[in-house]
C-alpha cells in the first residue's frame, strides 16, 4: 500500500496510474477542475481503454460546472454516468485501474486540493479490497442497491459508524485524528470516554461542543480535508467521511482500514509535523516535563 499526501505528493501517482492503464479505468468524480486529470482520461479512451467516470448528482458548486464536466468527458469518449439522488450526496472518491489498483482519496480533483489543503489518499492492490470497491461502483453506476462484505472497506451509510466506533473502542494507548468537522454526538462522547479512560486523543480540525474537552487544534496554513482516524500507530482509517453524522448516515462515502506498516509510519510522521505547527503542541513539552 503506498500513502499519497497532499499538497506534498501532488496528483503524480494517480496521473502515472492512469497512464499505464491496459484495459480499464473506473473513476468517481465530486469535483474536478483539473486538465491533465481529464487529458490522461482522455488519452486513455484513444489507447482503447474503457474508461467510465461515475459523477455526483449534486455538490456546492451546481449544477452548471456538474454538467460542463460531463459533456468535457463525453467529447473525450468517456463513458458518463450520473449518481442517484437517493442520498444526500453522493461525496466518496474512487479510482479503479485494470480491475487490479484501487485509489482511495479523501480529497477532490481540483487546483484548491492540490495546493491548500491537507488530505491523503491509499493505493491498494488487495484483491478483495479491490473487488468489493468495483462491486460498489458498478451499483452506483447502475443505481442498484449494494450490501457489503469488506469491513475493511468503510461505506457510508452502510457500515461506517459501526466500523469507526469500532476502531476507536479498541483504542488502547492513542488516537491521532484529521477531522475537518467532528460533530457528531456519539462519536465525541466515545472519544471523550477514550480520553477519560487515559487514551491519547488528538484532533487536527475541528469538533462540536460535547468535544470542547478534547485537545482539538487547527492546522495552520492549510484547510483540513483528509478525514483520518490512527489507533495506537496500528490501524489506519482514512477516506472522505469524518464523524460527522450526515457523513456516517445519510451520504455515500468510503474509505478504507489499514495495517500497513510503511503508510502508518508516513501518516504518522505527517500527523506530529502538523501537530507540532499547532497551538495545541505548545503544552505538550510542559506535560511531559511535569509527568
Amino acid at each position: 500500500m503506498n500513502l499519497h499526501v497532499l499538497p506534498v505528493d501532488g496528483l503524480d501517482p494517480l496521473v502515472r496510474a492512469v497512464r499505464k492503464a491496459k484495459q480499464s479505468v473506473r473513476i468517481t468524480i465530486f469535483r474536478c477542475d483539473l486538465r491533465e486529470i481529464e487529458k490522461a482520461l482522455g488519452d486513455a479512451v484513444a489507447r482503447g481503454v474503457a474508461v467510465h467516470a461515475l459523477i455526483a448528482q449534486n455538490n456546492r458548486s451546481g449544477e452548471k460546472l456538474l454538467r460542463k464536466l460531463e459533456l468535457r468527458l463525453l467529447g473525450a469518449g468517456i463513458t458518463v454516468s450520473r449518481t442517484a439522488d437517493d442520498l444526500v450526496r453522493y461525496h466518496n472518491k474512487m479510482c479503479i485501474i485494470d480491475e487490479r489498483v484501487l485509489f482511495v482519496f479523501g480529497f477532490n480533483l481540483t487546483r484548491l486540493d492540490l495546493s491548500k489543503r491537507r488530505s491523503m489518499g491509499i493505493m491498494t492492490r488487495k484483491r478483495k479490497l479491490v473487488t468489493e470497491a468495483l462491486k460498489l461502483f458498478e451499483a452506483d453506476a447502475t443505481r442498484q442497491p449494494f450490501t457489503s462484505a469488506m469491513p475493511d472497506l468503510v461505506i457510508s451509510p452502510i457500515n461506517s459508524r459501526a466500523r469507526l466506533e469500532k476502531l476507536i473502542t479498541r483504542a488502547k494507548v492513542s488516537l491521532s485524528i484529521y477531522d475537518p468537522q467532528a460533530i457528531d454526538a456519539a462519536m465525541l462522547r466515545l472519544l471523550k470516554k477514550k480520553a477519560d479512560a487515559g487514551v491519547e486523543v488528538r484532533i487536527i480540525g475541528k469538533a462540536g461542543r460535547l468535544g470542547s474537552a478534547l485537545r482539538v487544534a487547527p492546522l495552520p496554513g492549510l484547510r483540513v480535508h483528509i478525514r483520518a482516524i490512527l489507533r495506537d500507530d496500528a490501524e489506519l482509517f482514512l477516506g472522505s467521511q469524518g464523524l460527522r453524522t450526515i457523513e456516517l448516515d445519510r451520504r455515500r462515502e468510503l474509505g478504507i482500514i489499514l495495517r500497513d506498516r510503511s503508510a502508518i509510519k508516513r501518516f504518522r510522521t505527517v500527523f506530529e509535523e502538523d501537530w507540532a505547527t499547532t497551538k495545541a503542541a505548545d503544552g505538550d513539552g510542559d506535560e511531559r516535563e511535569a509527568a
